[in-house]
């Protein structure tokens, strides 16, 4: 199972194995990685699963769609490496995948 680590704001890391096929934000919840609410169970229609995606594996996650972009405006902080976590989709490819959760959630 490919393995993702979480840096919350304060530097602590959370190392999780996820099931290929579920959303970074599915991983989150389900290993109780705090700092993602998830209001929305991930149906993309809120910004409490915002996360940064570092720099190495940008390329591999891709670029959010019309629809996260619009709820990215709602993220507070959002940049250039933002995403919400539940419309990243867990592959083999995300191995090793670096994510960092933001202070706060919108």
């Amino acid at each position: 199972m490919p393995k993702i680590t979480f840096v919350a704001f304060d530097g602590t890391k959370y190392e999780v194995e996820a099931k290929d096929g579920t959303s970074v934000m599915e991983a989150a919840i389900k290993n109780g990685v705090p700092g993602i609410e998830a209001e929305c169970g991930g149906a993309c229609a809120c910004a409490t699963c915002h996360v940064y995606i570092d720099e190495p594996w940008q390329a591999k996650t891709g670029e959010p769609d019309n629809m996260e972009e619009d709820m990215l405006d709602f993220a507070q902080d959002a940049g250039p490496s933002s995403r919400l976590s539940c419309q990243v989709q867990i592959s083999d490819a995300l191995d090793g995948l670096v994510v960092r959760i933001p202070e706060f959630q919108a």
